[in-house]
């Protein structure tokens, strides 16, 4: 089964870490110094908030697909949008290694299709190939 996805960029990551932590009634899944994110079943979501650079408020939304069969299904999904699409593959993201594909809804707002299949001790790709 597939989960929405809301990504913010905030300020004070512990100052919003106490508010969405109150708000939702339970700790973030993960938190590390820069990020938290809450894998929510009711409503079933993967909202998570990140203290990065730039504009501040939501950063991108998406689906979590449960398999590689459910990201093929949003991609064919995507594809059918007739939309910008940008299929970036497998990368690191959020201390998480997963398969993505992006495109914009005609507003310009950011969408991801994704599936993650392992854990990853960097925020980014870019992290890891700058650290090394």
């Amino acid at each position: 089964m597939k989960r929405m996805h809301v990504m913010l960029k905030v300020n004070n990551l512990d100052e919003s870490v106490e508010f969405y932590s109150t708000f939702f009634g339970v700790a973030p899944t993960k938190q590390k110094e820069d990020y938290a994110k809450w894998m929510l079943d009711d409503p079933r979501v993967n909202f998570s908030i990140a203290e990065r650079d730039g504009e501040k408020g939501i950063e991108h939304l998406g689906i979590e697909a449960e398999s590689e069969e459910e990201l093929l299904e949003l991609r064919s999904n995507i594809d059918r949008t007739h939309g910008l699409v940008r299929n970036e593959g497998e990368t690191t993201c959020c201390y998480a290694n997963s398969n993505k594909s992006w495109v914009a809804d005609p507003q310009g707002v950011e969408w991801e299709a994704f599936h993650t299949f392992g854990e990853s001790e960097e925020y980014s790709a870019e992290e890891e190939a700058a650290c090394c």
